[in-house]
């Protein structure tokens, strides 16, 4: 495998488009990252579009349609809430591979107001029966997990939530931008214990871009955010029931690989954007990440480690809690946030001297991308 680079990014802010259909976002976002680039839809040579609740619809020809037919592959991934990142490893394989010289991955969701559904299929409904597969009690249950091992407090997971709130205001595409306060998050309300309302992310629609090259289109385009590491887990076997769902292991075993690939530790990370789908994962990712050790991610937030300006800022967009989480988009935002930081364009929630940064999406079904970026 050759080195790839990401040579162009774009992204839309993340909110609700009643008047706007998927094609149209995923054409938006591809077009911006394509200008980013310095580069048109001619020059591409593989397509690859994420877009979950649309898997069947054939989402990266419809964008096609809107910016231009070549005759191009196309591939379309669906894969839980790592659909995104799964989109941009396939455009990350074809270029590192040898196969092409320019991919193009193009994360996209339309959700609108519509919650997180779970349950549901064939035959006998455990949902309700045995425990809960929707992700707030699953993630709910997690937390409370922690706090039982751990000692973990109700205010350290809404610390996650102020904190993200925060970075939230220096993002003018996130979907809020507004604080919030530790009373307010705590008195709000109550979803699956020991997470409230704002500690769940919300949805909407959103698109993401980004562009990968060679080496050689690299040099051309004056690109230098190299990909380092592009990992993909999925669960392994675990001695776990049906009620307490393990939402950590194939994060550790992507984090363990993505190291070792890219030839560093998580003592390098300049930057992270992990999966905060709720407050409680937020902190358990910290130690799946190995950015603290075991039972320590508690004291990590209340010393502000994980804060903008801090040891390893994790977050700095406002992460899904409040950027948002479409569904099928997320992957791709996470590229374009660590991508922003490295070449120094993030604005105001620029990570200062930022060289490493880590993108982690993890999707329950299961699922885990961990891609590492670097100049």
């Amino acid at each position: 495998m050759r080195d790839a680079y990401v040579a162009g990014v774009g992204m839309i802010r993340f909110g609700r488009y009643p008047q706007r259909d998927v094609p149209d976002l995923g054409a938006e976002a591809v077009l911006l990252a394509l200008k980013d680039a310095g580069l048109s839809i001619r020059d591409v040579e593989l397509l690859a579009a994420g877009c979950l609740l649309q898997a069947n619809a054939m989402v990266g020809q419809r964008v096609l349609q809107e910016v231009g037919q070549t005759g191009i592959p196309v591939v379309n991934v669906a894969n839980a809430c790592a659909t995104g990142s799964t989109a941009f490893r396939e455009a990350w394989m074809a270029v590192a591979s040898g196969v092409h010289e320019v991919a193009l991955a193009v994360g996209v969701e339309q959700m609108g107001k519509m919650g997180l559904l779970g349950g549901g299929g064939p035959g006998i409904r455990t949902e309700g029966v045995i425990g809960s597969g929707l992700m707030p009690a699953v993630f709910g249950q997690a937390g409370m997990e922690h706090m039982r091992k751990y000692g973990t407090t109700p205010e350290q997971f809404a610390k996650v939530a102020v904190k993200n709130h925060r970075h939230s205001t220096r993002n003018p595409l996130s979907q809020y931008q507004n604080e919030v306060s530790l009373e307010d998050v705590l008195k709000a309300r109550m979803v699956a214990y020991p997470n409230t309302l704002y500690m769940c992310c919300p949805t909407g629609d959103g698109a993401a871009a980004a562009v990968v090259v060679s080496p050689e289109k690299a040099r051309q385009l004056g690109a230098r955010v190299r990909v380092l590491a592009s990992v993909l887990t999925s669960d392994p076997w675990t001695e776990r029931d049906l009620t307490l769902p393990d939402v950590s292991t194939l994060t550790r075993n992507a984090a363990r690989k993505a190291y070792e690939v890219a030839g560093i530790g998580p003592e390098d990370l300049d930057l992270v954007e992990l999966h905060d789908c709720f407050a409680t994962a937020e902190l358990l990712h910290y130690e799946n990440l190995g950015l603290c050790r075991d039972g320590e991610a508690g004291r990590m937030i209340d010393e502000g480690e994980t804060a903008h300006g801090g040891r390893i800022p994790v977050n700095v967009s406002g992460g899904l809690l409040s950027k948002g989480h479409p569904l099928g988009a997320t992957g791709v935002a996470g590229i374009f946030e660590v991508t922003s930081h490295l070449r120094g364009s993030a604005g105001a929630r620029q990570v200062s001297g930022a060289k490493v940064g880590l993108s982690h999406v993890i999707g329950l079904g299961s699922a885990c991308t961990i891609n590492v970026l670097g100049v």
